[in-house]
């Protein structure tokens, strides 16, 4: 504070916590806006209404008479997993959109999928007193830190895609997207194999840790309905959420084990090709089947290669992200009640339905390298 007087600002900033003539607030809402303690804020609030500024909107909290020159614009702070995956930046396009169809202000960051990255973002957004949070990030041993900061501040916290405890989640419902997978590989199998396979391939993410194992779960179980699979079929490989990290991993794997029959289950699309590229550089891609996660671009022109052994990609609509989450946010500033987690559509992608699905991807610019991470 340069030479101002403290009280004075604070019951300003109060004043402009009401975002539009005639809002009616509550205590702990203001609270939540200001970030100042609720004593603080009922104390401002009691000068307030007797100076004639504010006034008592009978219990439901409080209405402001003063007309603020220019509507407040909310502020939302977004940090993005890493501008590299196709994925991502679908779900930064989207939010960009749907904050400017909003007239919202959004401050934007990369974490660059890099853990000290996302820790200094997170105090980034919180230094821009923003009034809500968005956070996209992969990391398990960062989500009780970063959402207990957010709590301490005050500011309400939605997480993209990894479940964080204290924080409202959007995103795939994992186990679901997981089973989709399975299950479309299963049939597969039996289609084309009589489902007869030597190996599953499971591509993990060892840094979400059990947050998303629940993705991996629910596609091993999705197999399991339709095929038997023993324990000794089962491969858990990090696939570090990369094509190379993929890559790298099946490509080890195949030098421990004589190619064999397996079915690829990934994590993600960049998982799904980096270990179809691993096979087909072995020169054994006849024996593989990968599922993948995402269903992002480079999947998408995967499916319509003739001969690919990537059967599937569990579609989740990043370009939908935005909106729903636009409105996620303005739901919890508004106190409205909102579910702990608010699941997208899945639906598989394939080879028979990508252009029905997604007929404008022959207008858009093929993706340079199929590296991407989700």
């Amino acid at each position: 504070m340069r030479g101002g007087v403290e009280s004075v600002l604070r019951a300003c900033e109060m004043l402009r916590a009401f975002s539009r003539d005639g809002e009616i607030l509550r205590v702990q809402d203001l609270a939540t806006r200001t970030r100042l303690h609720k004593a603080t804020v009922s104390r401002l609030l009691l000068t307030l209404e007797e100076a004639g500024f504010v006034e008592r909107a009978a219990r439901r909290g409080y209405r402001s008479l003063v007309h603020m020159n220019g509507k407040r614009r909310l502020r939302i702070g977004y940090a993005s997993q890493t501008e590299a995956s196709l994925f991502a930046r679908e779900v930064t396009e989207s939010l960009r959109r749907a904050s400017a169809a909003f007239e919202i202000d959004l401050a934007f960051y990369d974490n660059r999928y890099d853990p000290d990255v996302t820790r200094r973002n997170a105090e980034r957004i919180i230094e821009e007193r923003v009034d809500a949070a968005i956070g996209f990030q992969t990391f398990q041993s960062l989500a009780g830190p970063i959402s207990s900061r957010f709590e301490q501040v005050r500011i309400p916290l939605i997480s993209v895609d990894l479940p964080i405890p204290g924080a409202i989640y959007y995103g795939a419902d994992n186990r679901e997207a997981g089973r989709i997978a399975g299950r479309a590989l299963a049939r597969w199998a039996r289609e084309h194999w009589n489902g007869a396979f030597s190996h599953v391939l499971l591509i993990e993410l060892a840094a979400a840790g059990p947050l998303l194992e629940s993705r991996m779960s629910g596609a091993l179980a999705g197999l399991k309905e339709l095929a038997p699979v023993s324990p000794s079929q089962v491969f858990r490989l990090d696939g570090a959420n990369t094509f190379e990290g993929a890559f790298r991993a099946v490509k080890r794997h195949l030098r421990v084990h004589k190619p064999a029959p397996a079915l690829i289950l990934a994590m993600n699309d960049p998982n799904a090709l980096g270990a179809l590229e691993a096979f087909r550089q072995a020169g054994c891609d006849g024996l593989c089947a990968a599922a993948g996660q995402g269903a992002t671009l480079d999947a998408r022109i995967e499916l319509r290669r003739p001969g690919t052994r990537l059967i599937g990609s569990v579609a989740y609509f990043p370009e939908r992200y935005g909106e729903a989450l636009i409105r996620l946010a303005l739901d919890i500033l508004q106190n409205k009640p909102v579910p702990p987690a608010v699941y997208t559509k899945h639906r598989l992608i394939t080879a028979r339905n990508v252009d029905r699905i997604y007929p404008r991807d022959n207008l858009r610019e093929a993706p340079s390298a199929m590296r991407s991470a989700h």
